[in-house]
């Protein structure tokens, strides 16, 4: 049976807030959301992690229930600072999106940290994005100059969303997380830090055994994105969801549920071997 854990909160050293949730019991699973969006994206999977691992997710500075930036800081910071109180260091990592950017941040800048990565549709530090994705995303700034409100909706009708938009309950969800996020990072330049080099460059950096997950459907970015770091990290493995778009873990729970706790599984079973032969 999982533990069910309540909503808590984190004081970091500069006053921020994060909240988070913790559950179940064995190796510890983060789990890192997309831009616009909070941890609750990961509600699909959340019973299926807790009983098989110590699992941790929450919101990330600025999004859903943790604080917004007033000053520098760092995300790779944050994570530290949250999984070591927990005892939860080093951990595997699960990141869709923007929350791929910052797992994979962690794996390149700071390896002791991760025991392996699932990186979904992921974002990554140093892409160079499409014409399209720069202008859709100008368009989305400056609405947020007078209308926030419009500026949350033209990011829920990005066509990264298409796919998910067309299963009822995806869109709900998606619609939900999106009106209740601050808007702030639409108005705002977000004082956190950004690695040198950027994580593109040192990819092959990264040690800890790592999945790819890419929808079929998601928008040429992110395959592009999906195939670099399958090609640069040296113990990857890509693996395309047919019938998905970007959000795979809510388009297709049942299947990525499964292909994330096999690639867990492997893992942690690797770990038990390099810890035995190492002794």
């Amino acid at each position: 049976m999982t533990s069910v854990s309540a909503d808590r909160t984190f004081q970091l050293s500069d006053g921020g807030i994060l909240k988070y949730s913790v559950a179940g019991e064995g190796e510890p699973v983060v789990l890192l959301h997309g831009f616009g969006l909070d941890s609750s994206m990961w509600d699909p999977q959340w019973d299926a992690f807790c009983q098989r691992f110590r699992t941790l997710r929450y919101d990330l500075r600025g999004y859903g229930g943790s604080s917004l930036p007033t000053g520098p800081y760092s995300h790779l910071e944050d994570f530290h600072a949250l999984t070591r109180s927990l005892g939860m260091y080093p951990a595997h990592l699960i990141g869709l999106s923007m929350g791929g950017r910052y797992a994979s941040r962690i794996a390149a800048h700071a390896p002791s940290a991760v025991r392996s990565l699932t990186l979904v549709d992921s974002a990554l530090d140093g892409h160079v994005w499409s014409e399209e994705w720069l202008a859709r995303w100008q368009a989305i700034a400056s609405a947020a100059r007078t209308d926030v409100a419009r500026a949350k909706e033209l990011w829920l009708t990005h066509d990264i969303f298409a796919p998910g938009r067309r299963h009822a309950s995806v869109a709900h969800e998606l619609k939900t997380m999106v009106e209740r996020y601050s808007g702030w990072h639409f108005m705002h330049r977000d004082p956190g830090d950004t690695p040198s080099p950027a994580t593109a460059e040192v990819l092959s950096r990264i040690a800890a055994p790592t999945l790819v997950i890419v929808g079929d459907q998601d928008i040429p970015d992110f395959q592009l994105i999906a195939r670099r770091m399958a090609d640069d990290i040296p113990e990857a493995r890509l693996q395309v969801m047919q019938g998905a778009g970007h959000m795979a873990n809510l388009e297709k729970p049942d299947e990525f549920t499964r292909l994330v706790l096999a690639h867990l599984a492997q893992a942690s079973a690797q770990g038990s071997d390099e810890i035995a032969k190492a002794g």
